[in-house]
């Protein structure tokens, strides 16, 4: 059983919900996203998203673009990336995504990717803008499948689409909350629920809805939905908003336990 799935069995028979948690790796700068990651590690995230900075992050709003320059003015790279997720697997079990965009991947190539995405520890890849029909080329590698490929199931995407989307997904789907960035305001609990609804119509994994939940409030709204929330840009803004405070590991570790105990459902 790999360490995603067996996440979720353990989560579900505590009757909690899956905390992901979002950092754009290297940000401010390797050492220190090293801290900051096995902080909220320790903290209580059950699933780690690290994320590969990129000059051109389009899907992410104004906060993920800004950790994704301080990154790369510090020439973080996407073997650094792979690298930190190995320095992490040797401290903990914790299941670890690379997230990242297509030109990276490309650039270092498919199969290259994967085999040290694997020898590294990842257990899954989310590649923002692989669409489904553009998905073969990294498919083809008998590597991948050793990788879960988490699929993105937008607002608009109708159960057609759902169903052909997820034919090939695995781990988790990341159900997008609304349309727009990273970020942006307008979240709406309500009209998610009702897409989260139709999605497990037509797929069995888990659902992991994220885009726009910022507050523990927020939180505890998608838990009663999903089996996981995500949250990206609201711990990315603490890291902007205190680059040169002493105490940002423990604003960090403190939200992230206020996070956690608003995904217990008993």
């Amino acid at each position: 059983m790999n360490r995603i799935k067996q996440k979720f069995n353990i989560l579900r028979k505590k009757g909690e919900k899956a905390l992901v948690g979002f950092v754009t790796g290297g940000d401010p700068d390797l050492k220190k996203s090293m801290e900051i990651i096995m902080t909220m590690i320790d903290s209580g995230i059950d699933i780690l998203e690290l994320g590969v900075p990129f000059s051109d992050p389009t899907a992410d709003g104004p906060v993920i673009q800004k950790a994704s320059k301080r990154a790369l003015k510090n020439h973080v790279t996407l073997e650094d990336i792979l690298n930190m997720a190995g320095e992490i697997r040797k401290k903990t079990q914790i299941p670890i995504i690379i997230f990242t965009y297509y030109n990276p991947v490309f650039v270092m190539g498919v199969q290259t990717f994967c085999k040290k995405a694997i020898k590294n520890g990842a257990d899954g890849v989310l590649i923002v803008d692989l669409p489904f029909e553009e998905s073969n080329e990294f498919l083809q590698f008998k590597e991948a499948e050793k990788l879960s490929l988490i699929r993105l199931i937008a607002p608009v995407t109708n159960e057609d689409r759902m169903k052909m989307i997820t034919k090939s997904a695995s781990g988790f789907i990341y159900l997008i909350s609304k349309t727009g960035i990273t970020g942006s305001s307008g979240f709406n609990a309500k009209k998610t629920s009702l897409i989260a609804k139709n999605l497990k119509s037509v797929i069995d994994l888990p659902i992991c809805t994220g885009f726009g939940i910022s507050t523990p409030d927020h939180v505890k709204e998608v838990a009663k939905f999903s089996d996981g929330i995500v949250i990206g840009s609201a711990f990315v803004k603490i890291i902007e908003e205190n680059l040169a405070n002493q105490n940002l590991l423990k604003i960090i570790r403190q939200t992230t336990i206020k996070f956690k105990e608003a995904t217990l459902t008993h």
